[in-house]
């Protein structure tokens, strides 16, 4: 080969070389020095959407659109008619929300009905209808009381208003020749007569003021105690502070003498045919006779209608803490006095399967459309329902008309999907809820995020208040701190966070207090059923000011649109900001990359928890054998492993969506690991070892619910022995449970400890 051939070969060989070079420099410099490096970190073949974080700016496009003046309209026209579970009022509000949804843009919206037993009162034969009689020793009618409340404004004036009356209360005609007043009717109530009189309710009528606890449980407590009938009635100094007759409804929301509080006394919350189970069109069924409802006859009064029967009640004078503030002498009872031998109580209250409706509407998840975010607020009510629970309703019309406009013009998308809510039958015991839970626990079980509850949306004009469990404690604190305070008279609280840190603190954290959830709204089943973290949220009154169980036209005919216009939310405001913050609240469970639940919350509730415990029954416990230290050593392990996750995510590679979707799945089982499937003894349907409400209250909450059950009243109970033993059994549980839930946030191939 001649030699300058040779070089020519070489030369082209080198530039080549030099070429594939340069070109393979090339492409390096431009992939990492011009190309996007989100590309590059994120996993290949997967979209950036998929680990894109929320649109900061959507908060502000939501907020600034809920609208005071909407609300008031949706109120105005939701509490214009009665519209009481089962009733073609009821169905066509389901229908009216179904409408609505559909025309705001949400995707989906439908009804679901479940058919399930309601309850009724006699109304067109006064000689059958519910009334309170007293009698003299000749057998004539002394007096007896009104059939319905009068109409007190034009506004009331409504065809179809039920009269006064205690769902699910056992019919019957019974007389007794003695009325008994028990105060709340509370166990403590019972024990104190027990101990310090000489009567025996056994037998005769019972008279109780409502307030502090549940009225089923007032009922249920009247039954055990051998009484045969019960009366309750609302005392001016609960439900009407500021005077008898003065400043009250009309005038402002106090309760006039007339106005009843009407109710339901079943335990326990569902279709009380179908325990445990939807009540669906081929569900089986209990007879009434199988069920568990009241066993005694129950009426509720007034506290017009009840200074009459005081009137006629004899015996020793009460102690000052029983003493209401009618102007009378409060007296235990007994043989009736004034020419009265016997006082009668007729009810002719009938139950009846009935067809209640649940309404949905959806808005698919563009990310994770598997996972849900639920708002929820319960649609019947006992009259008019402007407060309890038109008011919520209301408000839930205008955020899902924001959310869904949004998603209509294209300007969003939630990556999860929020299912917005509508229970029918609350009222009755959460009936609603309760079957669709039952009809959907194992997809909720394992899809749900979170449950938003706004029942009422404003009972008072004084601030937020909040129940909640601990995962969302941070995510509400953070919504909070977004909303302007609506308060124009104490504009010095710039938020609505800083107006309810100022009225109801927790000093000992150094927060606005958050409680503990009962089993007063359709949270409960979420959180016993399913085991799924809950916030109820509502505007409320000063209750530092006002020592009182409820607002005081709650459940009456007097609950309109007209109190809530005029008198408690002049311009809506503070509808709004309860608006605002529910919408703040589901955006950032619905939006963000993360789920933003706070596990070191969860740790710090427990301790909290196990403390209350020891002060309430840590030496008697410790007494009878149980090593109440172990307690503290099972928290303390759940503590550091919240700790140890909590580190982890915070240093999650958020470009890797696999990544992502382990740490969200960890958090939403958090709150499951604490469901027993065995239930807690003696009550098999709640579930959730820490919370679920008492025993003998069903309103109020109460932690380690099945040692507090064992607990009460222990000593010296005819079957201590037993009771001692299901004691020390489920405080086992109660450990396993904990080390259980404390497994599901350790490395996924790592949650067996070595």
């Amino acid at each position: 080969m001649k030699p300058s051939t040779q070089a020519r070969r070489k030369l082209i060989l080198w530039v080549l070389i030099a070429g594939v070079v340069g070109l393979g420099f090339g492409m390096i410099i431009g992939r990492f020095g011009f190309c996007d490096q989100t590309e590059e970190n994120s996993a290949p073949g997967i979209s950036d959407a998929i680990v894109q974080e929320a649109d900061p700016g959507i908060t502000a496009e939501i907020l600034n659109q809920v609208n005071s003046d909407n609300i008031r309209h949706y109120l105005q026209k939701l509490s214009e008619n009665p519209h009481l579970a089962g009733t073609d009022a009821d169905y066509q509000q389901a229908r009216e929300l179904r409408d609505f949804w559909k025309s705001v843009g949400l995707d989906e919206a439908f009804i679901t009905p479940y058919d399930v037993l309601l309850s009724y009162p006699e109304t067109q034969d006064e000689s059958k209808m519910n009334q309170i009689f007293v009698y003299d020793v000749s057998n004539q009618e002394l007096w007896k009381s009104d059939l319905y409340e009068p109409i007190l404004d034009p506004s009331e004036n409504k065809s179809h208003v039920v009269p006064p009356f205690n769902a699910y209360s056992a019919p019957g005609d019974v007389s007794s020749s003695e009325l008994v007043y028990v105060n709340y009717g509370r166990v403590e109530d019972y024990r104190w007569l027990a101990q310090n009189t000489s009567i025996n309710v056994t037998g005769k009528i019972v008279l109780a003021r409502y307030g502090k606890i549940f009225r089923g449980d007032k009922a249920n407590q009247a039954h055990l105690h051998g009484a045969k009938g019960i009366i309750i009635y609302s005392d001016p100094a609960d439900y009407a502070v500021d005077g008898e007759t003065s400043q009250v409804y009309p005038r402002d929301w106090w309760l006039p003498p007339s106005g009843t509080q009407r109710g339901t006394i079943l335990l326990g919350s569902g279709d009380p045919l179908t325990p445990g189970y939807p009540a669906t069109e081929h569900a089986y069924r209990l007879n009434e006779t199988e069920a568990h409802l009241p066993q005694i006859p129950c009426h509720p009064i007034g506290y017009g209608v009840a200074k009459n029967l005081l009137g006629y009640m004899g015996g020793t004078e009460v102690p000052a803490d029983w003493r209401g503030a009618l102007n009378l002498t409060y007296r235990y009872g007994g043989s009736l006095i004034n020419r009265a031998s016997r006082v009668r109580i007729r009810i002719s209250t009938k139950n009846e399967k009935k067809l209640t409706y649940n309404v949905f509407g959806v808005i698919r998840g563009r990310v994770e459309p598997d996972r849900y975010v639920l708002l929820g607020n319960h649609r019947d009510a006992w009259v008019f329902g402007a407060i309890d629970p038109s008011s919520g309703t209301a408000v839930m019309k205008e955020v899902s008309r924001v959310m869904g406009n949004l998603v209509k013009a294209n300007k969003w998308r939630p990556r999860r999907t929020i299912i917005f809510c509508s229970w029918g039958a609350e009222e009755y015991g959460l009936i609603g809820s309760t079957e669709w839970i039952e009809q959907y626990v194992k997809n909720l079980a394992t899809r749900a995020v979170a449950y938003l509850n706004v029942d009422i949306a404003v009972q008072g004009n004084y601030s937020l208040r909040s129940l909640g469990t601990p995962l969302l404690y941070s995510a509400i604190y953070d919504a909070t701190k977004k909303i302007p305070n609506p308060d124009d008279q104490d504009m010095a609280k710039k938020t609505v966070y800083d107006k309810w840190f100022a009225s109801f603190p927790d000093t000992a954290q150094g927060l606005p207090r958050i409680s503990d959830m009962g089993s007063g709204s359709d949270y409960a089943p979420f959180i016993k059923r399913v085991g799924l973290p809950c916030v109820d949220i509502r505007y409320t009154y000063n209750t530092n000011q006002y020592k009182i169980s409820s607002y005081p036209l709650y459940h009456s005919k007097y609950e309109t649109f007209k109190v809530v216009d005029e008198i408690m939310d002049r311009g809506f405001k503070r509808h709004q900001a309860v608006g605002q913050t529910w919408a703040e609240l589901a955006r950032n469970l619905a939006d963000s990359l993360i789920i933003p639940f706070k596990v070191q919350d969860y740790a710090k509730k427990l301790q909290q928890l196990i403390k209350q415990l020891e002060d309430d029954f840590g030496q008697l416990m410790k007494w009878n054998g149980i090593e109440f230290d172990l307690l503290y050593n099972v928290s303390n392990r759940f503590t550091s492993e919240t700790t140890a996750f909590q580190k982890f995510v915070d240093s999650v590679d958020k470009k890797d969506p696999f990544a992502i979707r382990k740490v969200n799945d960890q958090l939403i089982q958090l709150e499951r690991a604490f469901i027993d499937p065995q239930g807690l003894p003696g009550r098999p349907l709640a579930r959730h070892v820490l919370f679920a409400e008492s025993s003998v209250n069903t309103y109020a909450g109460s932690s380690f619910p099945g040692l507090a059950d064992g607990m009460f009243e222990i000593e010296g109970s005819p079957d201590e022995a037993r009771r001692w033993e299901i004691v020390r059994k489920h405080f086992s549980v109660i450990l396993y449970t904990i080390e259980s839930a404390a497994s599901t946030l350790r490395d996924v191939h790592k949650f067996m400890p070595l």
